[in-house]
């Protein structure tokens, strides 16, 4: 995944130096269940797929995740659907509707501007204020927007199935100033603007670490949501995490490098997605629901 795109001010070309957040820069069927007791199975057969299920991570599943299960594999959270039409909206009306002038006006009022908090703030208008929440909502190109979209696809939703609608939007706030707040610590001044969903995509992915894994390392589309959340240690000495965010680092250290660049030779704000990661697998604790999954209904 890839941090905010960094987009250059208004009267230069619409895409040429735009930084994506999510690392670009402009300028099938159902899943296994777990082990569920049969019924018709003598109380020795019931222990041991009920032990199994336990050894995957997942308790035995209730009678209603039956139902469930059954359901189609790609099933999205209706929250994280609609998220998704309104960044599609957004672009597209950018991109067909509005003229070359009103849309750099857009974004120097809607991207985030490092360079407005080396300015009296009193002295300027109110976009900082916004600013470091609603650039996460504009893309650089139609390729931004679709890689933004599939990382927050297969993250985003275990995330959200766990968290529900009301705090998925607390979320994606925070996780957005988080990851804007250091690429300004790094940047300070600078006259680049920054835009793309990717430093949330980056929080979704750094909170999905702390529960998608089960304790055999692999990952149920189905489950994930229903692990328990592993403390920062725990997280830690978790070879499956480790690895992934070993790898997750990694491409980031080769992206801060200049090895990857996005379409027009734009550059990518790999800061602003390292500050989006810390955030969900350092504070995620604050936003995940207290109560267990089985007591529950989740409201998406």
């Amino acid at each position: 995944m890839t941090d905010q795109d960094n987009v250059p001010p208004p009267g230069t070309p619409r895409h040429p130096g735009v930084h994506t957040s999510d690392g670009r820069a402009i300028a099938g069927g159902d899943t296994p269940q777990p082990h569920l007791k049969d019924k018709s199975a003598p109380d020795g057969q019931a222990r041991e797929a009920a032990d199994r299920a336990s050894e995957a991570g997942y308790d035995s599943a209730p009678p209603a995740l039956e139902t469930a299960a059954r359901e189609p594999a790609f099933n999205l959270p209706s929250s994280l659907a609609w998220i998704l039409t309104v960044l599609v909206v957004i672009h597209a009306v950018r991109m067909y509707l509005l003229s070359v002038e009103i849309d750099d006006e857009l974004i120097f009022n809607f991207a985030f501007l490092p360079a407005r908090y080396d300015h009296a703030l009193t002295e300027q208008g109110l976009a900082w204020l916004w600013t470091p929440i609603t650039y996460s909502f504009l893309h650089g190109s139609w390729e931004h927007l679709i890689f933004n979209a599939f990382w927050m696809l297969a993250f985003g939703a275990p995330v959200v199935r766990r968290i529900g609608a009301g705090r998925l939007a607390i979320f994606w706030c925070l996780s957005a100033i988080a990851a804007v707040g250091l690429h300004l610590a790094l940047h300070w001044g600078d006259m680049t603007v920054v835009i793309g969903a990717s430093g949330v995509v980056a929080g979704l992915m750094g909170a999905a670490a702390r529960f998608v894994f089960s304790p055999s390392g692999r990952i149920s589309r189905q489950f994930a949501h229903r692990n328990p959340r592993l403390s920062i240690r725990e997280a830690l000495s978790n070879r499956s995490v480790l690895f992934f965010a070993g790898v997750w680092f990694a491409t980031n250290l080769l992206i801060g490098l200049g090895l990857f660049t996005l379409d027009g030779g734009a550059g990518i704000a790999w800061e602003a997605h390292i500050g989006g990661f810390l955030f969900g697998f350092l504070f995620f604790g604050l936003i995940d629901p207290p109560t267990g999954y089985n007591e529950r209904e989740q409201q998406d």
